[in-house]
């Protein structure tokens, strides 16, 4: 991989899939547990965490820890103890959103690599720039931006950004379980429909029937995702010229067929990117091999990166 060309992160659920992840070419792993991060596809506990940071790094990855989610007063102890099991472990840097982490940072584990998360609100160079004088070293850019947003961002703010460029986004979160409070006590009137056990649940509102809303739920409470995915593969060289520095694969809700077959596409276009820039050209195949795998209900397209702002 060479200094332009940025790193393929995604989240793993377990040891085995961080490994196949990275064999399919990523080249960083976010790991976690749900009493401490938002949104992981599986639980790597703290008994697991030192071995599966070991074993990302012999595989020539990195490991990130996901500290993502907002904390409640009597989930604060848990910190201090956690950050330095993360700091013994060697792992490479944890993404936080909420200051209490950054603090219990500052006291119990000095010197952790920390990357800015908040989640729909990292929109300003200003922001970034202020969680990057606190110590941050990176901040993750909200998935509403453009592409002239994320180059003026990456432009004004002195640190690293990163990117999602491909698979659903997070529209809307709950503390609350809304699940099950829907089933209960909206019944047939609910919004909420099941559609198998293989297909999940989803939201629907009356005034987009054809759309549908993936519902994902944690132990950190309800989260709508988006009804269709972002797909960045042709937009590449763009986002690598922007100065983007890590490349944010989302795994919810997919097989991990299909988040190998992502990888893969994506690691093609990065490594042909990386041996001759000026030789670069698309190869349909790359987007060919995810698409035999996408699911047909739900469109691969740009999101936010071609659209114009309107305030």
């Amino acid at each position: 991989m060479t200094a332009l060309t940025p790193e393929l992160l995604i989240s793993a659920a377990s040891l085995e899939q961080a490994e196949k992840y990275i064999e399919a070419g990523a080249t960083a792993i976010l790991i976690g547990e749900s009493r401490f991060g938002m949104r992981q596809p599986g639980e790597i506990t703290s008994d697991q965490l030192k071995d599966v940071v070991a074993a990302v790094h012999r595989l020539g990855a990195k490991a990130y820890v996901n500290m993502n989610k907002l904390f409640r007063n009597d989930e604060l102890a848990w910190i201090p103890e956690y950050l330095q099991l993360l700091k013994d472990a060697g792992a490479d840097a944890i993404v936080f959103g909420d200051p209490a982490v950054l603090m219990n940072v500052r006291q119990y584990a000095p010197g952790l690599t920390m990357f800015w998360n908040a989640e729909m609100t990292g929109t300003n160079s200003s922001a970034a720039s202020y969680w990057g004088r606190r110590g941050a070293s990176r901040a993750v850019v909200a998935r509403e931006l453009n592409e002239e947003e994320i180059v003026d961002l990456k432009q004004k703010a002195a640190m690293e950004i990163q990117i999602q460029i491909h698979g659903m986004t997070n529209i809307y979160h709950s503390h609350r379980n809304l699940v099950q409070s829907y089933l209960e006590h909206l019944g047939r009137e609910a919004t909420l429909i099941r559609k198998g056990a293989d297909k999940g649940l989803f939201l629907v509102e009356a005034e987009r029937p054809d759309e549908k809303f993936p519902v994902y739920e944690d132990d950190n409470g309800t989260h709508v995702m988006s009804p269709d995915d972002i797909c960045l593969l042709e937009a590449l060289p763009e986002l690598i010229q922007a100065g983007v520095n890590s490349l944010y694969v989302e795994p919810l809700l997919k097989s991990e067929p299909y988040n190998l077959a992502v990888l893969r596409s994506y690691r093609q276009a990065l490594d042909l990117w990386g041996s001759n820039p000026e030789r670069y050209r698309f190869d349909p195949k790359w987007l060919a091999d995810i698409q035999k795998l996408q699911n047909p209900e739900r469109e691969l397209g740009f999101g936010f990166l071609y659209k114009e702002q309107v305030y």
